[in-house]
């Protein structure tokens, strides 16, 4: 097969799932001292791992099972209200923007949708536009670091500069940026940051973090766990360590993951998987007739293409062309409705070769659907 996307849920080392069943059996064997003695210690010392990777301390990480449960705490701990604004833009992930919308909803506070175009031509559109969105009612700018359906890599560092500036609270949503950028979120500095470890880090699933500025007091101070539990009132990180009952075996085997990060190298990764995704792009366009719907500069280990089919945009869309795609051919890329059009999003790992690009192109040139 062709599985050109691990952007969604990433595909995990056989060393990690190894390592996830020995705590498991370690778990079960006598779970009450494993919950009560060993399992919270263990997090913590795989949050330093963690930490030293992402340029952050470990007791300024939590973990949270996926970026959208982070950014779920972070959200639904503000303290809005009416008057107030929260500013984003259209690219955001849905289930951060459907959270976004509930708790605006209950505070009586509003959204300030930034719309970037795509394609993008210049970075610098994106930073121009936030700032012009941003008023003395702003209590919050929200922006994705790599959005999901249209795969750009956002300037953030200027953006949190700017927000700096204007001394509006910042959160990122870093879902795809571990393992496909070089992260450094002390030197970063937004208020919050979610990153997923189980895409491009090639962890086990569920397993991300949250991290909390610890030089922003305020960022901290009513932050709680979606979950409210028995740690609740003890601060953070503490009290999202312990929600219940739950299975803490996908974080406790991120050593694993990181482990094989430092024996290849997360730069030589990095460079391996941008470079081999930029080969795959450039071979659909040539292909397809298309063009790169950004700079080289903001695209990572995924890209958004035009798709070359007519397919309706929408979910039933989605799953008549990629049911398609690997029902006949056993091609797994990612369509995306964006903007009034199909896309189809592909990514690039360890595991990929530029032959299955050139598979996908052809395949959905001669398949049944109507060329667009």
């Amino acid at each position: 097969m062709a599985y050109l996307n691990h952007g969604s849920f990433g595909a995990t080392l056989r060393r990690v799932l190894r390592a996830q069943e020995r705590w498991r059996v370690r778990m079960e064997r006598q779970p009450m001292r494993f919950f009560l003695d060993e399992c919270e210690p263990a997090m913590r010392v795989v949050a330093e791992d963690l930490a030293r990777f992402v340029g952050a301390s470990g007791d300024d990480l939590a973990f949270v099972e996926n970026a959208t449960g982070g950014a779920n705490a972070v959200l639904r701990s503000l303290d809005l209200g009416p008057g107030d604004e929260v500013v984003t833009t259209q690219h955001v992930y849905p289930a951060v923007g459907f959270t976004l919308g509930w708790v605006l909803e209950r505070s009586g506070a509003s959204l300030r949708q930034v719309e970037l175009p795509f394609p993008l031509v210049d970075p610098a559109i994106v930073l121009d536009r936030i700032e012009a969105a941003i008023t003395d009612r702003t209590r919050l700018v929200l922006v994705d670091h790599v959005t999901s359906a249209t795969a750009l890599v956002l300037p953030v560092d200027a953006i949190v500069a700017l927000c700096r500036e204007r001394g509006v609270p910042v959160f990122v949503d870093g879902a795809h940026a571990p393992g496909m950028l070089d992260l450094d979120l002390g030197a970063l500095g937004p208020d919050w940051y979610v990153g997923n470890c189980h895409k491009w880090l090639c962890a086990a699933k569920g397993c991300a973090f949250l991290w909390a500025n610890p030089e922003r007091p305020e960022a901290r101070k009513d932050l709680h766990p979606a979950v409210l539990s028995n740690y609740t009132g003890r601060g953070f990180p503490k009290e999202f360590d312990w929600i219940g009952t739950r299975d803490p075996t996908a974080w406790l085997s991120l050593d694993e993951a990181l482990a094989f990060q430092r024996e290849i190298g997360p730069a030589r990764i990095r460079e391996h998987n941008h470079e081999l995704v930029m080969e795959g792009a450039h071979i659909l366009c040539e292909l397809w007739g298309c063009a790169l719907p950004s700079p080289e500069s903001m695209i990572g280990s995924l890209v958004a293409l035009p798709s070359p089919v007519a397919v309706e945009p929408s979910e039933a869309g989605v799953r008549e062309l990629s049911g398609w795609l690997w029902g006949t051919h056993r091609i797994e890329p990612m369509p995306v409705p964006f903007g009034g059009r199909m896309w189809i999003r592909i990514s690039a790992q360890l595991y990929n070769e530029a032959q299955e690009y050139e598979r996908l192109g052809r395949a959905l040139l001669a398949s049944p659907f109507p060329r667009a």
